[in-house]
């Protein structure tokens, strides 16, 4: 009886593993949420540089259909620390194929948004010098159909 449990614990644990369903298909909607964690008292300096250098980008793309959405959060209530995000942007993409390519126009749309680009890349410098950890998660919304 032993045995037969080692075995299956060495040899199956496919059976176990418990995987996030794969995202939609190819020319469905795809969604990735970016999380931004930011240095105590600096919330509201990265939200100014996040809306005046990054959301008006956002915004360019989804009105080139790249991109369908742009929505922005932040949590009402406090977390532990190693739990704390302070922004989340919820990006829904065209497609997986968009969401995951580069975007071909994006230098051209940063040019003409911002040409002075001196002070845009010491301000988005200044974005990031200021973030102690930002993530990205796919995700996949499995509400059934009708419901």
């Amino acid at each position: 009886m032993r045995n037969l449990l080692l075995a299956l614990l060495l040899f199956a644990p496919p059976l176990f593993a418990q995987g996030a369903p794969p995202q939609a298909a190819a020319n469905q909607p795809y969604a990735v949420e970016y999380y931004y964690k930011v240095q105590w008292g600096h919330q509201q300096e990265f939200l100014q540089l996040f809306l005046k250098n990054h959301y008006p980008l956002l915004q360019k793309i989804v009105a080139s259909g790249r991109m369908l959405s742009v929505k922005i959060e932040t949590p009402s209530n406090h977390m532990t620390e190693d739990a704390r995000w302070d922004y989340r942007v919820t990006i829904r993409y065209k497609n997986s194929t968009v969401a995951t390519t580069d975007n071909p126009d994006e230098a051209s749309l940063i040019q003409q948004l911002w040409p002075d680009r001196q002070t845009y890349q010491r301000e988005e410098q200044r974005r990031f010098e200021i973030l102690l950890a930002h993530w990205d998660l796919p995700v996949t919304d499995i509400t059934p159909a009708g419901k």
